[in-house]
This record gives structure tokens, C-alpha cells and sequence, in this order.
């Protein structure tokens, strides 16, 4: 093809990717079924990771729970499985009425597995997989959402748990991707959900371990989605979800500006949630939430870094960690003396 008629053929398309993002604000895409398809969440134990599960399991999907604390990881297991025994006793509740105009799957199809896997050592990952699909059967829903936090300054940290922070944080997604990708790319179906942060798009002081993390897991999933789209296997979706500050006691302590703070407070873990879940059951590719992150990144990447740190300064975002990092290294001390160190 010529080169000047493949330029506006370019534009055009490019214009017309505005439009049809432009009317998906404006009409909501109708949400896909998940029923029936096996999910699996890594971190389900807690957080996020509990009510993406929840989420799922009142969609009716075949629930795979990952998290290396057995406990909370089956308390998850028992509110899906309070789910399920809902929607089975509104399926039955229907079938005696005579309802027969919906889709109504058996009990049976309605499971919660539950799996220890520390998702940061790559052996455990690739041996939990092998069980998942001996077990399950292949996995069609990959929602990479474990993460963790050091809470140190960069000199104070140590170099431990930098690893650790990289490896569940990053390198987890190549593991949990290399282990069920092959047979989503073989029958060109799937989903893979990157649960990453708004400090994966821009940063602040006093997280480098945890910035670096999330700069390169954002990185990790836009060169797959657009190997997957070189690739020509449009049946397999991706979505990146990138929250701001998430009020799940991860970051407990971390303060911006008080005058800021009304207008930009953290976010409810069941709003962020919903949200994600609306943008993953309509192929939505990324989802910022609130909204106004996607300005700030956009004004981070064309100011000049001068301007963003005064900007930074004003919304006290400049140092909005340290409270956190000094109640969590008074919680490091008072441990270390309560045990007598």
C-alpha cells in the first residue's frame, strides 16, 4: 500500500479510536459473562483481593484463590461459598416458580478452590499452577492483584525486602502469566487483569522500592498487550487497573495536603473494586480511578519537572508517605522491644 494512503488510513483510524472511547463514556458497554469460567486471584486473603472475589463469585465464575496466608485465604473461601449458597437457593426459588426464561447453572458448577502459593518465588508459583490445572482445569480469568509494601526510606531499607517488594509486586505477573498464558493463546480466549497503582504512572519520595515495582509491572503489561495484539489473538483481553491510594490499611498514615485531602480522599476499597469489575466484564483496557488520575499523568509526562515539583509541593504529595513510613518503623520498634530485641 502506498505510504501517503496508509498515513490517512492511519489517522483515520486513530480519530476513530477517539470516537468509539468517546461513546463508551457516554453508553456503557453491555458486561460479558464470566459464568462457568475458572478465575483466579492471586492475594485473595485480604484487601482487594477478597471483594475481586466476591465480585466474581456473585457472577458466578469457578473461583481460584491464591495467597500465602492459609487463614484469611479461607475465610475469602467461606463468604464465596455464603455467595453461592445464595444463588443457588435463588436458583431453586426460581425453577419452583416456573421461571424458565434465565440461565440457571447447577449447583455444582458453583466451586471456591483455595491455594497457599507465595507468588513471589517462582517455583511455588509454577508447582501451585500444575495443581490449579490437575484440579480446576485451565484457568480463563488471571487477576494478578497481590502486592506489598516495605515502608522504608531507600537507605533504611533493607536490601531483603527491596527483593521482596520486586518479586510479588513484578515479577509474580511473569510467573502467574508464563504458567496459563500458553493454553489462553492456544483456543484465543482469556482475560489477564493487572492490579497495579496510580504510583505505577507517577511517583512520590520515600517508595522507591514500591514505585519501581509498580513502574515495572505497568510496563510488564502494556508490552503483553501489545505483543497479544501482534499476535492477532483479539480474544484475549487485558485490563491494567491503576487506583489511587486504596483505604485498605496498606498505606495507613499516608496524609496529602488538609486542605487537599476533602476533595482527593483515599478511596473505598468496594467502590475501587466495583469499578475495576465494570472495566474488566467490558474489555475496557485501563481504568484510572478517580478519573483525575489520568490528568495528572497526562500533566507529569509534558511539564517540566520543576513544575510537577511544585505542583507536588502544594498538594503536600511530596512527602505524603513519611507519616506513613514513621508509623510503620514505630511499629518495627515497639515489635522488636515487645520481643525483647
Amino acid at each position: 500500500m502506498n505510504i501517503v494512503v496508509e498515513f490517512f488510513l492511519v489517522t483515520f483510524k486513530v480519530l476513530w479510536a477517539f470516537v468509539l472511547a468517546a461513546a463508551r463514556w457516554l453508553v456503557r458497554p453491555k458486561e460479558k459473562s464470566v459464568a462457568g469460567q475458572v478465575c483466579l486471584i492471586t492475594g485473595a486473603g485480604s484487601g482487594l483481593g477478597r471483594l475481586f472475589a466476591l465480585e466474581f463469585a456473585r457472577r458466578r465464575a469457578l473461583l481460584v484463590l491464591w495467597d500465602i496466608n492459609t487463614q484469611s485465604n479461607e475465610e475469602t473461601a467461606g463468604m464465596v461459598r455464603h455467595i453461592y449458597r445464595d444463588l443457588e437457593a435463588a436458583d431453586a426459588a426460581a425453577l419452583q416458580a416456573g421461571n424458565g426464561e434465565e440461565e440457571i447453572l447447577p449447583p455444582c458448577n458453583l466451586q471456591v478452590f483455595t491455594y497457599t502459593c507465595d507468588v513471589g518465588k517462582r517455583e511455588n508459583v509454577y508447582l501451585t499452577a500444575e495443581r490449579v490445572r490437575k484440579e480446576v482445569g485451565e484457568v480463563s480469568v488471571l487477576v494478578n492483584n497481590a502486592g506489598v509494601v516495605s515502608g522504608h526510606h531507600l537507605l533504611e531499607c533493607p536490601d531483603e525486602l527491596i527483593e521482596r517488594t520486586m518479586m510479588v509486586n513484578c515479577h509474580a505477573h511473569f510467573w502467574t502469566t508464563k504458567a496459563f498464558l500458553p493454553t489462553m493463546l492456544e483456543i484465543n480466549h482469556g482475560h489477564i487483569v493487572t492490579v497495579a497503582s496510580s504510583l505505577g504512572l507517577f511517583s512520590t519520595a520515600g517508595v522507591e522500592d514500591y514505585c519501581a515495582s509498580k513502574f515495572g509491572v505497568v510496563g510488564f503489561h502494556e508490552s503483553l498487550s501489545h505483543e497479544l495484539k501482534a499476535a492477532e489473538k483479539d480474544g484475549i483481553k487485558t485490563t491494567l487497573v491503576c487506583p489511587y491510594l486504596v483505604d485498605t490499611g496498606m498505606f495507613r498514615g499516608c496524609r496529602i495536603r488538609k486542605e487537599i485531602e476533602p476533595f482527593l480522599p483515599p478511596l473505598k476499597p468496594d467502590y475501587c473494586v466495583k469499578q475495576a469489575m465494570k472495566a474488566i466484564l467490558t474489555d475496557q483496557p485501563m481504568i484510572c480511578t478517580p478519573r483525575l488520575m489520568y490528568i495528572v499523568t497526562f500533566m507529569k509526562s509534558i511539564l517540566p519537572f520543576e513544575a510537577v515539583v511544585c505542583m507536588y509541593r502544594f498538594l503536600g504529595a511530596d512527602k505524603c508517605m513519611y507519616p506513613f513510613i514513621a508509623q510503620r518503623k514505630q511499629a518495627t520498634n515497639n515489635n522488636e522491644a515487645k520481643n525483647g530485641i
